[in-house]
């Protein structure tokens, strides 16, 4: 597994995290939060690192700098936050119903 994927899926769960404690009524708990989490980091860095951003090419080429890292770390982590958030609308909306 690269070591890029691993960051984002990290930030990602605590991404998820965060974004379920800020969002009281859209949390999930604290394991399915980290799930969504996971799966948005793991989204959010892909399409990151598809649009050129972050460094990709370089952690494609085995090199990891600061720069490159951070990148993972924070597309890992909105992409969680995101993610988490769409689904926590959706249950509330579900729930309203």
């Amino acid at each position: 597994m690269d070591l890029g994927l691993i960051i984002q899926l990290i930030s990602g769960a605590v991404g998820g995290n965060v974004a379920g404690n800020l969002m009281k009524g859209s949390s999930l708990g604290t394991a399915l939060n980290s799930v969504v989490g996971v799966l948005g980091g793991g989204l959010g860095g892909q399409l990151l690192g598809m649009l050129g951003v972050g460094g990709a090419a370089a952690a494609a080429g085995g090199g990891m700098d600061i720069g490159s890292i951070i990148a993972q770390v924070a597309g890992g982590g909105v992409g969680g936050g995101v993610l988490l958030a769409i689904v926590g609308m959706i249950k509330s909306a579900m729930a309203k119903q």
